[in-house]
């Protein structure tokens, strides 16, 4: 999959694709419903997607709390899985912002990128303080040479499937949920940090990884998949995860806390991707350490035989 971060620098050979257009947040059914009328729209056309990164909610309200299902990073991962060709990742700033949605679909969409076709959901809002919607595409691309077709909201059986949705889901802890709206379990990927080596002195040494920028799904302990993306060790694994502030040890910035079943060996630096499968128990502190080692043998026991029953 080729990426690309600037509109105007699009090489030739680049031009041409089928693109659907948002945000892709989690990469969901929905999501996924909008990329296949890409992908069938125009046959022999290479399959694009444009996308912006800082989300803009992130652009016109930096200081609310976080939000993002995934990490760009993540995303392309999980874009690159779809067998999408090329990613318009383009930096949405104040310059973007300030486009009409005239210039946003003449600029972008037809010069810059060569867009032979776009699909955008019904709801999709483009242009100066959101003033064009999809029927003003639809037109534009009528007028300045790209077909445009416009993908209904999906339905899933709790209802719409969305990336609000699925934020809710994963604050109660509803893992499942929310992976039957993702389509894939929701996973946290990133580095593997240095820690304070705590876990290992208890038997149970962790790889830590920070949930920055990210909504937080509930804090607890769950029963967990994960993929070492690089590294000496890489491979698939089974595991228990801690997600949260760790209240044992006088709680500290939130991350996410795996330890791997049958493991040995030095994950700092390597990437991780962490798949949250059944939320086990809400975070909580012990009277002693070897109570609070007897609970993590729980815990452990009972996540084996969630992994095991997939």
């Amino acid at each position: 999959m080729r990426i690309f971060h600037d509109y105007r620098a699009v090489p030739a050979t680049a031009k041409g694709a089928s693109a659907a257009i948002g945000n892709f947040d989690g990469v969901h059914l929905g999501h996924r419903a909008v990329i296949d009328m890409a992908r069938g729209a125009v046959p022999g056309a290479p399959l694009g997607i444009v996308t912006f990164t800082p989300h803009p909610r992130e652009h016109f309200a930096p200081d609310a709390p976080p939000f993002r299902l995934m990490s760009p990073a993540a995303r392309a991962n999980r874009l690159a899985k779809l067998e999408v060709d090329t990613l318009f990742e383009l930096p949405f700033d104040a310059q973007m912002a300030a486009l009409t949605p005239r210039d946003f679909a003449q600029d972008v969409l037809a010069d810059g990128l060569g867009l032979s076709h776009v699909v955008v959901g019904r709801d999709f809002r483009f242009g100066k303080d959101r003033a064009g919607d999809a029927e003003m595409l639809a037109a534009f691309g009528a007028e300045m040479g790209f077909g445009v077709s416009i993908a209904d909201l999906l339905e899933g059986q709790a209802g719409e499937v969305s990336s609000t949705a699925i934020r809710r889901a994963l604050t109660g802890g509803r893992v499942r949920d929310a992976a039957a709206m993702l389509g894939h379990w929701h996973r946290i990927e990133g580095s593997v940090m240095s820690g304070f080596k705590r876990g290992r002195e208890l038997g149970y040494p962790t790889a830590n990884m920070s949930i920055a920028g990210l909504h937080p799904p509930r804090f607890g302990v769950y029963a967990v998949l994960v993929d070492v993306l690089t590294g000496p060790h890489e491979g698939h694994y089974t595991g228990a995860a801690s997600l949260g502030v760790r209240p044992m040890f006088d709680g500290e910035g939130a991350n996410l806390e795996t330890f791997l079943f049958d493991f040995s060996g030095d994950l700092y630096g390597a990437e991780l991707s962490v798949a949250l499968v059944e939320y086990l128990r809400p975070e909580a502190t012990f009277d002693t350490l070897d109570a609070f080692i007897a609970q993590m043998d729980a815990d452990c026991a009972r996540a084996r035989d969630i992994l095991e029953a997939l």
